[in-house]
């Protein structure tokens, strides 16, 4: 059959990516206390296309991936390699996006449940491979304003703590779950019975903080960590008084204006 793709472009218009987006794929993934566990993955592949070639082979991405039996280090740049072999590709790109779920103990009645978090994994190989590991942890946030200016209560809501990283060696979805949920006012359960409502209630008001104190401390966390080489944290919150968000972001190798 002919090969259309790989027909002689004459636009001479090199693109940056080509590829798929947002398969949806059965992954096996490293669990840092379990061994492993199962989930669905939103996948995206792509490589750079030179000039002179009008199209790539899309199949060919769906190809590499049936050999992708557990998610690692070692698989992402033997995939990223792969790819840029059977496309002739100079580099290629990999976005991956699921659902890992991490069991809990409740404070007080100890009641083991699994909360959800995201994992993000971005990977980039050209002369050199690197990998961008992150997660997307929900914590509990209750304003420091509120509190001083209020006779009782402060409002308080869900937020959402964003972590992105590159290493030198492995690290955890896990590990980086814990520090987020460490920088909150309060860590966030699936399972919580009256007692336990109380010990998270209570925890988060003595323990105000904004956006911008959650974001600074995970950061200072994340400096603690020499395997660490760069990261990036934002912390949205759901504002539960406002009809707005609020968040804020910080980046290792920033300097002050």
């Amino acid at each position: 059959m002919k090969d259309v793709q790989s027909e002689k472009d004459e636009r001479r218009l090199p693109l940056k990516k080509v590829g798929i987006k947002n398969i949806e794929w059965p992954l096996k993934v490293l669990d840092k206390t379990k061994g492993h566990q199962y989930t669905v993955a939103k996948i995206s592949l792509s490589v750079d296309l030179r000039h002179d070639i009008r199209g790539t082979h899309m199949s060919r991405f769906v190809e590499v991936l049936n050999n992708l039996k557990m998610l690692s280090p070692a698989a992402l740049v033997e995939i990223l390699a792969e790819i840029k072999d059977k496309l002739r590709a100079e580099k290629s790109y990999l976005n991956i996006c699921f659902p890992y779920f991490l069991w809990k103990e409740s404070p007080v009645s100890r009641l083991s449940s699994p909360l959800k978090i995201q994992a993000v994994i971005e990977a980039e190989s050209s002369m050199m491979s690197t990998i961008t590991m992150g997660v997307q942890v929900p914590v509990h946030t209750l304003c420091p304003c509120s509190k001083e200016i209020s006779e009782k209560g402060a409002h308080n809501q869900r937020a959402i703590v964003e972590i992105y990283v590159r290493s030198k060696k492995m690290i955890w979805f896990e590990d980086l779950a814990e520090i987020a949920e460490r920088s909150a006012s309060s860590p966030i359960y699936a399972l919580l019975k009256r007692p336990d409502e109380k010990f998270v209630t209570e925890m988060a008001y003595n323990n105000a903080k904004f956006v911008e104190d959650v974001t600074r401390d995970v950061a200072l966390e994340l400096e603690k960590d020499k395997r660490i080489e760069w990261y990036k944290v934002q912390v949205t919150s759901f504002e539960s008084i406002h009809n707005h968000d609020a968040f804020a972001c910080v980046e290792k190798g920033m300097t002050e204006n």
